[in-house]
């Protein structure tokens, strides 16, 4: 047996040599140069990897990643794709088809990154979406906001981590990047969205499908302006109450999406919804993987199940464990802060660290010169934070905010 995995992300956090070790298979892996950099990692060495490649411009626009996977799967006979992240899952559903192997499909990717095709199926299954249109020059873009007002928010049609994403809130900021757009993608498809702009809060739902049934799923909520990630104060998401009536709302919102898109036997996802001024949920989008930032790790904090680690271990026939609850325990959240330009000179004092975090991850080091937040998952630092409930998350991560931005020297 022998594996490519397409792998987008932190290699120490997806240890696929311990994942796949009983499968006693080869491994050849094809990797993000830039992820790699962005969490100090390195390419791996020795057994059961036979080749790893970094890739730069890993999230460009063409065909480079999908035809160099293809010379590996020849060269090297392989008989099975893994791939966990949210381009690579469309690339090795289309590397399978071409090749013959077995996993997820097209027919199951497709839905959940054509976000054109994925509104379309939520509207056939009566789920409420903005008002959007495909875009193919500035004429078509100025038209849409004529229709619908601005804000208009703009993103690449097969986007992920809001790379691309603009909400556009004043004439001349419209006229300026409907201008410069490149509105074609290399198939030659419609490669923009425009989508009337949502007001209200954003919640999203996570889980895990095991063998076509629902293995675990939950609702946090958003208290940040997603598309904004330049923003300085830090980002905080909280997990739900279970005592809360808007979390077994969602979880119907969350089925009702799922039967609309279908996907695999076994798959994590990834669900991002509007709560309106008027109490309506809206679709924003959905994905068929595990959450990023620290989404992953909050869902195995509170239900004992990894998101990404459960789909590829069902690829292979290994045994996966699925939740023992169906609440979460303990209440968990996350607050993340934002790359911001300058030299770090100073972070805060570990030990003065109020309590309740489980973990955290720094993505810089004292004396690194830094740049604005370019995407959604440019992060200088995200924190992890545990309770006995919602109220004292927030009490928690408000006290670590302070801590944080009190102690930090960016200038």
């Amino acid at each position: 047996m022998s594996v490519l995995i397409l792998h987008r992300g932190s290699l120490a956090a997806t240890p696929y040599h311990e994942w796949l070790a009983p499968t006693g298979a080869k491994l050849l892996l094809l990797a993000s140069a830039e992820q790699l950099d962005a969490f100090g990692e390195e390419l791996p060495d020795g057994a059961p990897y036979v080749h790893t490649e970094a890739v730069r411009d890993y999230d460009a626009d063409t065909t480079w990643v999908e035809d160099r996977a293809a010379e590996l799967i020849r060269a090297h006979g392989v008989t099975d794709i893994v791939a966990c992240a949210e381009r690579d899952i469309e690339r090795a559903a289309l590397l399978r088809e071409r090749f013959g192997l077995p996993g997820q499909q097209p027919d199951t990717a497709v839905p959940y990154r054509d976000k054109w095709e994925m509104k379309a199926a939520a509207l056939r299954a009566g789920i409420p979406v903005a008002e959007h249109a495909l875009v193919r020059s500035a004429a078509e873009v100025e038209a849409f906001a004529a229709r619908h007002g601005l804000p208009v928010v703009v993103k690449p049609r097969r986007g992920a981590g809001s790379i691309g994403l603009r909400v556009l809130r004043g004439a001349a900021e419209l006229s300026e990047w409907a201008a410069q757009a490149e509105y074609t993608a290399p198939d030659g498809e419609p490669g923009w969205l425009a989508e009337a702009y949502v007001e209200g809060a954003m919640c999203h739902i996570d889980g895990v499908v095991r063998g076509g049934e629902l293995a675990s799923i939950w609702p946090s909520q958003y208290r940040y302006v997603l598309a904004d990630y330049t923003d300085r104060g830090g980002r905080v998401d909280i997990a739900l109450d279970a005592a809360d009536p808007m979390a077994h709302r969602l979880i119907g919102f969350g089925r009702q999406v799922l039967d609309a898109l279908g996907g695999p036997a076994d798959f994590a996802f990834h669900i991002e919804v509007f709560r309106t001024p008027d109490d309506d949920l809206v679709l924003c989008e959905a994905a068929c993987r595990a959450g990023g930032a620290g989404v992953r790790d909050l869902h195995r904090h509170m239900f004992g199940v990894d998101p990404a680690q459960l789909p590829v271990l069902a690829q292979f026939g290994l045994p996966a464990e699925v939740p023992g609850r169906q609440a979460p325990e303990p209440a968990a959240g996350q607050l993340a802060f934002m790359m911001r330009p300058g030299t770090l000179h100073r972070l805060p004092d570990p030990a003065a660290r109020p309590p309740g975090v489980f973990k955290q991850t720094y993505f810089a080091a004292e004396g690194d010169v830094l740049e604005e937040s370019s995407h959604s998952g440019n992060f200088l630092a995200v924190f992890l934070v545990e309770g006995s409930g919602r109220a004292e998350v927030e009490e928690r991560i408000e006290a670590l905010k302070g801590w944080f931005l009190g102690g930090l020297d960016v200038h």
